[in-house]
C-alpha cells in the first residue's frame, strides 16, 4: 500500500511564504513524476508544479517565479517552496506520485 503524507500548510498573510512537504512510503515500483496540484472552492483541481526523476520541472503560469519544486529521491519526498503568496493561491494542495498515488491534501490559506 502506498501512502503520501503532506505537511506544511497553514494560514499566511499576502506576500508571505510557506513550504509544503510530501513523504511517499510503501511499495512504489518506480517514481517518475512527483508534483503538486491544488483545488480551490468551486474550482477544478489544477496543476501547480511537477518534477521528473531527471529534475525537469513544469510550473503553472500563475506560480512561475514564485514557487519552486524540489525532490529528494533518497527519501521519496517532494517539496514546494511558495513565496510571494497571493490570496488566489488559497486552496487545498495535493501531492502525487506518477499521477496515480495522491495525498490527502493540506490547506493553504492566504489572507490578511
Amino acid at each position: 500500500q502506498v501512502q503520501l503524507v503532506e505537511s506544511g500548510g497553514g494560514l499566511v498573510q499576502p506576500g508571505g511564504s510557506l513550504r509544503l512537504s510530501c513523504a511517499a512510503s510503501g511499495r512504489i515500483s518506480s517514481i517518475n513524476v512527483m508534483g503538486w496540484y491544488r483545488q480551490a472552492p468551486g474550482k477544478q483541481r489544477e496543476l501547480v508544479a511537477s518534477i521528473t526523476g531527471r529534475t525537469m520541472t513544469n510550473y503553472a503560469d500563475s506560480v512561475k517565479g514564485r514557487f519552486t519544486i524540489a525532490r529528494d529521491n533518497a527519501k521519496n519526498m517532494v517539496y514546494l517552496q511558495m513565496n510571494s503568496l497571493k490570496p488566489e493561491d488559497t486552496a487545498v494542495y495535493y501531492c502525487h506520485v506518477n499521477l496515480i498515488y495522491w495525498g490527502q491534501g493540506t490547506q493553504v490559506t492566504v489572507s490578511s
